[in-house]
């Protein structure tokens, strides 16, 4: 419950905002692709200003996050390793504990039983 009160008192401005945004930037831009024909470039973007923003933004982003992606990527690799390591050692000390149940099963002293003292009969 207090997780979506949260979302909402953070989510509702930042929507306001963002609307306030492209009301106040609607005018159209150009945008040129061709640093060498100022006057008719071969390559240019003619859209609301707040849609360029906008884009560019949402591609700052999704590069940004692929960026720490990447970095991370050592990290993943190091945890995967160190999890199959893990697994394999539990395997192992569930192996051990098997053999020495079974190892133990044979004697008395596996029940909670002391071991029987005999008395040699004397020698003639």
């Amino acid at each position: 419950m207090i997780r979506k009160i949260v979302k909402a008192l953070v989510l509702i401005p930042l929507a306001i905002v963002i609307v306030s945004f492209a009301v106040a930037n609607r005018q159209i831009v150009t945008v040129s692709f061709d640093p060498f024909d100022r006057v008719e470039p071969a390559i240019s973007l003619s859209a609301p200003l707040y849609v360029l923003i906008m884009t560019l933004v949402i591609v700052g982003v999704i590069v940004g996050g692929l960026a720490a992606w990447l970095r991370q990527g050592k990290w993943r690799w190091r945890a995967r390793l160190a999890e199959s390591q893990a697994r394999d050692l539990r395997a192992e000390i569930d192996d051990l504990k098997r053999r020495d149940a079974a190892k133990l099963s044979g004697t008395p002293a596996a029940v909670g039983h002391a071991p029987r003292l005999s008395i040699p009969p004397p020698a003639e």
